[in-house]
């Protein structure tokens, strides 16, 4: 990765590294966030070569926020969830339509720009050649 999309990328999310133990329920919980940070990074790149406004990238970066923490959250409320790789997962969860659920629940509003962030991050994983950390 070219350095200023590294720099870049630490400018919009100075506490990246952090997110899978910020989202963990349980130290297990840990190794499964990073997996879902190994999906969000490249994606989080892409959007910034995108020369999107900052605000857009703080809103996408939150979304992908509460889909991690929602990743998470499901896998202890449905544990055979928990036999699945990332790749299914986050396949499953996400469509081009929308993205799952928040809970608690947030307002449509936020319901609906949650959904347009869960979108774009589908069209990437499904047209990206690399494949999902599994």
């Amino acid at each position: 990765m070219p350095s200023a999309g590294l720099q870049a990328l630490s400018k919009l999310c100075p506490d990246l590294h952090s997110w899978p133990q910020r989202w963990r329920a349980e130290d297990s919980d840990i190794a499964i966030g990073q997996r879902i940070l190994e999906c969000f990074t490249p994606f989080l790149l892409h959007l910034l070569e995108q020369d999107l406004a900052i605000k857009t990238l703080q809103r996408h970066r939150d979304h992908l926020w509460m889909l991690g923490g929602e990743i998470i959250r499901r896998l202890h409320d449905e544990p055979a969830l928990r036999r699945k790789s990332i790749n299914t997962l986050m396949l499953q969860l996400i469509d081009d339509e929308c993205g799952p659920l928040i809970w608690p629940r947030i307002t449509e509003q936020q319901q609906n720009s949650f959904d347009a962030t869960c979108r774009k991050l589908y069209q990437f994983l499904t047209t990206n050649p690399k494949p999902l950390a599994q």
